[in-house]
């Protein structure tokens, strides 16, 4: 997978060491297996706590953000942003995220209507994020906390990092505090954890997989790694765990572990050239995956699956998860 690939993904990841996906602090057995059932816990509640506006707030990662009054202007340079944002009922007033545009969000009409931040997810322009006079901007800290700097006493930066599906419900939380939306903010968790114990109920034991990639050196999206992959303990067996190495997993591995349901995520830099399921269609392993021959090859919108993260975007993960493994 090239470089870029690697960096792109980092973000829709838990944590990268070396430049590479990694557990946090997790380690395989001597056969790379996790148990079918690792990380199911017990079942998700669907009680929602109430959620009081705040113009400070401390969130999931320790993170304190204090503003004057709620905000209205928001720039999103992570997707996580525009999603909870979505769920509130509101608008970014800048991105550099596509994820609007997917089924479920805005929609391409009026997503094409929100500006882009010129420099894309890596280097988005700060005089560009600074011309659209935010009250707040969201990024991820890994890759915008570089920025910080150079916001300060312009704007309001918060450095977020989600590394689970209960992080995501709390920077939901938070940010319908900072902006008045309580209820609104508890409608969508409570909307989210009431779609996650549905599923957890109808728990499947058919054997997932969630793969990436622009080519056949794909990588492996694992509990430890990928928000939406976290889920997956809960509703299917799972069987994959982080190596700490991007693409770990061989197609000889999957093909041993007869996944019966895989999903795709093709990533695309520049002009689209391609599925990444066409692309390893080519191997004649691949035809042998059991997912293969019963048609149960997925592809997914990696704007929601890899990038969204929040709780819209993993409530279509559910949706199209539990839908593919019944």
């Amino acid at each position: 997978m090239p470089r870029t690939a690697l960096r792109v993904r980092r973000w829709a990841a838990i944590a990268v060491l070396g430049g590479l996906l990694a557990g946090c602090g997790t380690t395989d057995d001597a056969s790379g297996t996790a148990e079918p059932a690792a990380g199911a816990g017990p079942s998700t509640s669907t009680e929602v706590r109430p959620i009081e506006a705040a113009t400070r707030i401390t969130d999931t990662k320790g993170v304190t953000v204090s503003l004057e009054k709620p905000p209205q202007k928001i720039v999103c340079l992570v997707a996580l942003c525009d999603d909870i944002l979505v769920e509130l009922g509101m608008t970014p007033t800048a991105t550099n995220s596509a994820v609007l545009a997917s089924p479920g969000f805005l929609g391409k009409e009026k997503a094409a209507k929100v500006p882009l931040v010129p420099g894309g997810f890596l280097s988005p322009e700060v005089e560009a994020i600074l011309s659209h006079r935010p009250d707040l901007v969201i990024g991820l800290e890994d890759t915008h906390g570089k920025l910080a700097p150079a916001l300060k006493g312009a704007t309001t930066f918060w450095p977020v990092q989600p590394g689970s599906w209960q992080d995501s419900v709390g920077y939901l939380r938070d940010l319908a505090a900072l902006t008045g939306r309580t209820e609104e903010g508890e409608k969508a968790e409570k909307t989210f954890r009431t779609r996650l114990a549905r599923a957890e109920q109808a728990r499947s034991d058919r054997t997932a997989l969630i793969i990436f990639g622009s080519d056949e050196n794909f990588g492996v999206a694992t509990p430890e790694t990928d928000v939406a992959a976290g889920l997956f303990p809960k509703i299917s067996h799972y069987p994959w765990k982080s190596r700490g190495v991007d693409g770990s997993y061989s197609l000889e591995e999957i093909l041993a572990r007869d996944v019966d349901v895989l999903f795709v995520e093709t990533l695309s830099f520049g002009a689209p050239d391609g599925r990444l399921s066409d692309k390893l269609a080519d191997n004649p392993l691949w035809s042998r995956i059991p997912a293969v021959k019963n048609g149960k090859v997925i592809e997914v919108d990696s704007e929601v699956w890899a990038k969204g993260r929040g709780t819209r975007s993993l409530g279509i993960v559910l949706d199209e998860a539990t839908a593919a493994l019944r």
